[in-house]
């Protein structure tokens, strides 16, 4: 190689490193692997190949290795001493000699491998950045574009930076409406690598969408000063919040709720309208399951001592139906925010049991 192909070569690198923002070191080990792949060919596929690119020093290297010899037995892998020493002047028998390799004789083969590489190189490159891109962003909450909406299953396409998702039917809060070039928040369930690319399981529908909400409204959470303990949620109707103060001066109901309920009432609003019940989290399950009941009023739980996580919740008549809630929803919500089995009971007797 020239020295002015080769400054070409190395230019040609940084120009990719900075448009594409893939390192110039990676696309030159591809590249030096290709060369010895299409070179090898020539050496019966042997391991004497090897091809060396530095780019900070701009050197490229391309040689074959050969065992000096008196008399040749493999043709690719021996060199006569005579011929080893017009290379190199003290080369003796039992020598391992580097023979340099004119990198433009490497012929078309070579130039196409090495142009392949580059581009499958920069596939995998670009590829791996997005998968970097969004493990970051995993269990995260994002800002997404509607792109486009599927009439026949529902499914909705949103762009998130470059890239496009899919958000399926069943990941949608229920009864809600998108429309093409709404932005929405969604919530970044997992990522996975796969043959195509990185995948990206998203939804609004997740527990992780409030809390992540939560986060973003409340500064007082974001800094760790208040502790989203546990969430339950039947996205599109209502969600249980459970949260902790880590300061004995700061309430965190009323920091959750804002002044004049303006921090719930934007993630209601987000939520198109989803109804958002913020309770106090205890260490003690009896009072844990009292806060998770509410807004019913509880009168007493009974812990089975058996160790099962199961109970019986007590309350007063005429907060039986508020206590159970619209079709069981307010217990079901509580038995998942607590983790623990709610068996309700009125204050009267048994009804119900």
């Amino acid at each position: 190689m020239t020295s002015a192909n080769k400054n070409e070569f190395f230019e040609a690198l940084a120009f990719m490193e900075k448009e594409k923002g893939i390192p110039a070191e990676y696309i030159a080990e591809k590249i030096a692997a290709a060369i010895v792949v299409s070179v090898k060919k020539d050496y019966g596929s042997k391991d004497i190949v090897f091809c060396n690119i530095d780019c900070e020093e701009r050197t490229f290297k391309a040689f074959v290795r050969k065992n000096v010899v008196e008399e040749i037995e493999d043709a690719d892998t021996d060199i006569l001493v005579d011929d080893a020493k017009k290379i190199k002047k003290s080369a003796k028998v039992g020598d391992v000699i580097e023979i340099p390799l004119d990198t433009r004789a490497f012929g078309r083969i070579a130039a196409q491998t090495a142009k392949h590489v580059i581009r499958q190189g920069i596939r995998d490159a670009e590829r791996g950045q997005a998968m970097e891109e969004f493990q970051n962003k995993n269990q995260e909450l994002v800002s997404a574009v509607v792109h486009s909406v599927d009439p026949r299953t529902g499914n909705v396409t949103v762009q998130i930076g470059t890239a496009e998702y899919v958000l399926p039917k069943n990941e949608q809060v229920p009864g809600e409406e998108l429309r093409e070039g709404q932005h929405v928040k969604v919530f970044i369930v997992d990522v996975f690598e796969t043959d195509r690319g990185p995948k990206v399981k998203i939804s609004r529908t997740h527990s992780g969408l409030v809390k992540r909400l939560f986060e973003n409204e409340v500064p007082e959470i974001f800094d760790g000063v208040i502790e989203v303990k546990a969430v339950s949620r039947e996205a599109g109707s209502r969600t249980k919040l459970a949260v902790l103060s880590h300061d004995d001066n700061i309430d965190p109901i009323g920091s959750c709720i804002g002044p004049k309920g303006t921090r719930v009432a934007k993630i209601v609003e987000e939520l198109d309208g989803e109804k958002i019940d913020i309770v106090r989290y205890s260490e003690d399950p009896a009072a844990f399951i009292a806060e998770a009941l509410s807004p019913a009023k509880v009168l007493k739980v009974e812990v089975e001592p058996d160790g099962s996580k199961a109970c019986h919740v007590t309350v007063p008549d005429a907060q039986l139906s508020l206590a159970i809630g619209n079709k069981g929803q307010n217990v079901r919500l509580a038995a998942r925010l607590t983790g623990w089995k709610i068996d309700i009971r009125p204050e009267s007797g048994f009804y119900g049991e």
